[in-house]
């Protein structure tokens, strides 16, 4: 539920008025704030708007105007809000939907209303908001929703996006093998094409907004400080190894993705008050980040005059920790999913692999996370690795309720 309400908050005679959006998600109140194109002034919003019953027929006229077109912003922001998904609500989307408001995009370019060609018609009406990453899994949906409908030999129809829909498109991806959880990813984004579509106009299922789909659990695969320690200790015999493996170390003590800690440079680094920092720009997010250097990342920097480890590509990245944490010989067996090839292509198959296996370029921030839980204030972990809310963090470590109520138990 979100509500709206408009301020006065310039020092001028006359302005704008300010409109903020309240609305709760997370467990969390959320307050966004942007300016419309409703000039009044101070004099009016302060003195005169707020009379009940004015008896200047004057006031009583401009109240009219100004009320009448407050609640048609009101109205228009409101109805956005609930054809959004609420991930995506931002003081940059507010920003838009009032310049939508008062600039509305002409109708000129016909909206499809099948779903493949809605996808790219979205992708074109949103670009100046996604990001390349979410560009990537939109078109890999559109390829797959593709050949679904060849093989069922008609469009797959907006309107049509119902239970029935969602059955046929889990059997169709069950069948060609893919994870539960990727299905129920997929299935979250087919479902905020379809509510864009329907804020656009389009009739879509009664059903659309309660279509789910269960996730199962993940296995939460990180590097303790032990394995760690392992891994700093163990001889390696190519120098590739041994600059992959520093980056690995200074991952699993900052916390950041591979976007971000591979294009860590010495230029970064600023000192205040005797402590080393590193302050960067999220590529994810667009955060400006600062974040404290553990001393482990401190003494790659020592070992290597200053300077971080060598640059490389994430892809090489990935498979030269793989190869670092094999030769450190961490070959117990846990339970995970990794790439192999099938006969639908290359899928994420689960099951019992030694650990050195399930080493990717993600562990490191896992390993972050949940290595310092308990030994960090979670809010600031949380300001480190950039989630939303404390729910979305214990998910990503995997703490249970069950966890947390036996942690709980030891201050009783």
């Amino acid at each position: 539920m979100a509500t709206v309400n408009f301020l006065y908050r310039s020092t001028k005679e006359k302005s704008y008025l300010n409109l903020r959006l309240l609305f709760r998600h997370d467990n969390q109140d959320m307050v966004i704030g942007a300016k419309t194109q409703l000039e009044v002034t101070k004099h009016y919003w302060t003195k005169e708007h707020p009379q009940k019953r004015p008896k200047d027929v004057n006031i009583s006229n401009k109240q009219i105007e100004v009320n009448t077109e407050l609640n048609n912003i009101e109205r228009y922001i409101l109805r956005a809000f609930n054809n959004s998904e609420i991930s995506n609500i931002s003081k940059q989307w507010l920003e838009n939907q009032i310049e939508q408001y008062y600039n509305p995009k002409t109708k000129s370019k016909k909206i499809p209303i099948t779903l493949v060609d809605y996808i790219d018609f979205y992708l074109d009406y949103r670009k100046h908001e996604i990001k390349k990453a979410s560009i990537t899994k939109y078109n890999v949906i559109k390829h797959k929703l593709e050949r679904m409908q060849n093989q069922r030999k008609k469009p797959i129809l907006i309107a049509e996006i119902d239970e029935n829909f969602k059955n046929e498109f889990v059997e169709y991806q069950k069948n060609n093998n893919y994870a539960q959880n990727t299905i129920q990813r997929e299935l979250t984004f087919i479902k905020t094409f379809c509510k864009h579509a329907r804020y656009l106009g389009l009739e879509t299922s009664p059903q659309l907004d309660t279509l789910k789909l269960e996730k199962v659990k993940a296995e939460k695969i990180y590097l303790s400080f032990k394995e760690l320690e392992i891994i700093e200790d163990t001889k390696l015999e190519f120098d590739y190894l041994e600059n992959a493996r520093d980056w690995l170390i200074i991952s699993c003590y900052t916390g950041q993705r591979v976007s971000d800690f591979l294009r860590f440079d010495k230029s970064m680094i600023r000192i205040e008050k005797g402590k080393s920092l590193i302050e960067f720009t999220q590529k994810k997010t667009g955060k400006l980040m600062t974040v404290p250097l553990h001393s482990k990342v401190l003494e790659i920097l020592e070992k290597r005059n200053g300077d971080f480890p060598r640059s490389i590509s994430a892809q090489r990245y990935n498979e030269y920790i793989k190869e670092v944490c094999r030769i450190s010989k961490l070959n117990d067996l846990i339970k995970g999913g990794k790439q192999l090839e099938t006969e639908n292509g290359i899928r994420k198959v689960s099951g019992e692999y030694p650990k050195w296996e399930l080493v990717t370029s993600h562990i490191g921030r896992r390993s972050f996370a949940t290595n310092f839980y308990g030994k960090i204030p979670t809010t600031y972990l949380i300001y480190i690795t950039g989630h939303s809310s404390e729910t979305m963090f214990l998910n990503y470590i995997g703490k249970s309720n069950k966890d947390l109520a036996m942690e709980i138990s030891n201050y009783f």
